[in-house]
């Protein structure tokens, strides 16, 4: 592949130019986060004068990555780190002044925006673990002083559900056994038991809100089936009433009224998403909706009198295109897209398939081929390729179908792209998550390696050719595949992911404790001997003298998830054992990447490491990693030019 058709990493990975759009409550604004100087702001316009748009944010380091609109429509209230620690504030920024204030001035304390409420629009409810690291304790802290009042102190809950009023409704209280109690406060301010579920279900069941009068109770349940389905329950009788299912797939997203807070749509993942209309008022709203451009349809944001939307459509091969609706109207207005300059470009299709494994679950995939392999398009390639399996993180979360950065980016390497939902995965029932129990670097691996087999039988993968990376669990799993399957891959890529089971569960961050019971059900218990056994012989520690393959480990040196031990130690045993290993470490990120310029930085590594063991394209280093804040700690050598651009 020649140089010159290489799409730049910088298009790929780079900051986008619009995104995470919102409107304000009242309409009357649009905001959306977008570059100031290098480094994601947020961004307020009037909705009908996108030109005049203005940072109201100002950060200077890291990206704001998560914000919501306070219902003064005024105020915006984002989260921000300090490289990368996870010991979050809450900020408040005023639309109209420019003005900033940290709602929550603690240093060490990790802040959580738990609700806001249309009845109390210049306050928010707010989480802080200041008095005891491992628990939050809930206040109501005004927006415009930063007064707060402490609401309800947690004396052992994994967390509360508030309705409208800001009334404390019910708390939930994780077990021993790893299953949790949900409990209703009563007029002596003691907590009676209200609703129990089970272990099994704790990964598929949980409340989505109140109804605007506090009456009804909305949730995903599992419990006595398998997928987990939207239900309304009332408080006063307990009756409960189905109101949305999908046999295949869990109840993923609830389209809610913006005054009355009853669900009105719900949206189901199984391969693509797939939309249930509960409210006959909305049928013309998607019925057209669904006419104004390709892709998964999704609602963002609602004006509260109803008479705007916010939609967005994601596509697989083009960036996320965002749409005004006006419903009196019925007619959708084109605003943006995420990223205008991957228009035209020679992307490719993302192909949902369905992947047997040995035991006969089915794993919901997606395969990305290079442009031109597929000739007569039918989503296999016209000989086999090098492939990267690359593993999603959690490892309770899920791969989706629509635009991913680095499916994009290395099949134009040339390189077939493979993302498995092994079990474990989140999304397709309790059978199949909890399937997972206690199968690290076990069933789960096999998962996985059950899906490269069927990707070289399927003429897909050359055998000899085929690279494993992922990030935090697909970290783990990428030492897993180098270390349990040492024949098996060509090399691989760890982002932050853990080596030793026992120092992870050791280490997790203190307000993690409310759910380490269930964790220690699902992964192994560090606290017996004969639990600290198991998790060590899953763990690619305990086999690191395995290694035969090239590897690349990427660190954040404040990663409060899985520490820099996690990476220290497995290249320490491999240095001892004279195993050659790349490790780059970045000072000031944590779990994954928060600035632009190490993400890019990580990207150049990651596409020269995979070039010289698959042989595909790669785009020069330039100055991405004179931009950056890496550190090579060892094994320039293993990453092609490296050394060079370094001295």
């Amino acid at each position: 592949m020649s140089d010159r058709t290489l799409i730049p990493r910088k298009i790929l990975f780079g900051n986008p130019t619009r995104a995470l759009a919102k409107l304000s409550p009242d309409g009357r604004y649009l905001s959306y986060l977008a570059p100031l100087d290098g480094v994601m702001n947020v961004w307020v316009a009037p909705t009908d004068d996108l030109e005049s748009a203005k940072p109201i944010t100002q950060e200077r380091i890291r990206n704001v990555r998560f914000y919501e609109w306070a219902y003064t429509s005024r105020h915006i209230l984002y989260l921000q780190d300090a490289n990368g620690d996870e010991n979050w504030h809450v900020i408040c920024a005023d639309v109209e002044s420019g003005a900033a204030r940290d709602l929550t001035p603690i240093e060490g304390v990790n802040a959580q925006l738990n609700a806001i409420s249309r009845l109390f629009p210049e306050e928010a409810l707010i989480g802080l673990n200041d008095r005891n690291a491992q628990l939050h304790d809930l206040y109501r802290v005004n927006l415009l002083t930063g007064e707060r009042t402490l609401l309800q102190r947690n004396d052992g809950f994994a967390y509360f559900i508030t309705d409208d009023h800001y009334n404390v409704r019910l708390a939930v209280a994780p077990n021993i056994d790893g299953s949790m109690n949900v409990l209703q406060p009563d007029a002596q301010g003691s907590w009676q038991m209200w609703m129990h579920i089970p272990y099994e279900d704790t990964l598929t069941t949980q409340p989505y809100g109140f109804s605007a009068d506090g009456n009804t109770l909305y949730m995903a349940d599992s419990r006595g089936r398998n997928t987990s389905a939207l239900f309304a329950l009332e408080m006063l009788s307990g009756a409960q009433t189905l109101l949305a299912e999908d046999e295949r797939a869990d109840l993923s997203k609830v389209l809610v009224h913006p005054i009355e807070n009853r669900p009105q749509a719900a949206g189901f993942h199984y391969d693509l998403l797939r939309w249930q209309i509960l409210d006959a008022a909305l049928s013309e709203d998607f019925a057209y909706l669904e006419t104004v451009s390709a892709g998964e349809l999704d609602i963002l944001s609602r004006a509260q009198d109803d008479s705007r939307w916010l939609v967005a459509y994601m596509l697989d091969d083009a960036p996320v295109r965002y749409y005004l609706y006006d419903r009196a109207a019925k007619r959708a207005h084109f605003l943006f897209t995420s990223r205008p300059e991957l228009e035209g470009l020679p992307l490719s299709k993302m192909h949902p398939v369905v992947i047997p494994a040995r035991d006969g679950l089915r794993l919901v995939s997606y395969l990305t081929l290079p442009q031109g392999s597929d000739s007569i398009e039918t989503g296999m390639p016209d000989a086999p390729l090098p492939m990267v399996l690359l593993v999603h993180g959690g490892p309770w979360w899920r791969d989706f179908w629509g635009y991913n950065p680095y499916h994009q980016l290395l099949a134009n390497r040339g390189y077939a792209v493979l993302s498995v939902n092994f079990r474990g995965s989140t999304g397709f029932g309790k059978a199949f998550v909890n399937a997972g129990d206690g199968e690290w670097a076990g069933k789960m691996h096999d998962d996985l390696v059950d899906a490269v087999e069927w990707a070289i039988a399927q003429g897909i993968a050359q055998r000899d050719k085929i690279a494993i990376m992922g990030g935090s669990y697909g970290g783990y799993a990428t030492l897993v595949g180098l270390t349990f399957t040492p024949e098996l891959f060509a090399c691989g890529v760890d982002l932050v992911g853990p080596s030793n089971l026992v120092t992870l569960l050791e280490s997790v961050p203190p307000y993690w404790q409310p759910m380490v019971n269930m964790m220690r059900k699902r992964i192994g218990d560090e606290t017996t001997p004969e639990g600290r056994a198991f998790l060590t012989s899953r763990s690619p520690l305990s086999r690191a003298d395995q290694i035969r393959r090239p590897l690349l480990i990427a660190q954040g040196a404040n990663d409060p998830r899985v520490k820099q031990a996690e990476s220290d130690q497995i290249v320490r045993a491999m240095q001892e054992r004279g195993i050659a290993v790349t490790y780059v470490l970045y000072p000031d990120e944590g779990h994954g990447f928060a600035r632009e310029v190490n993400t890019l930085s990580f990207v150049a590594l990651s596409e020269a490491f995979l070039a010289a063991h698959l042989g595909g394209a790669y785009e020069p280093f330039g100055e991405d990693l004179r931009n950056s804040t890496v550190r090579v700690i060892t094994g320039a050598e293993g990453v092609p030019s490296l050394q060079e651009a370094l001295s």
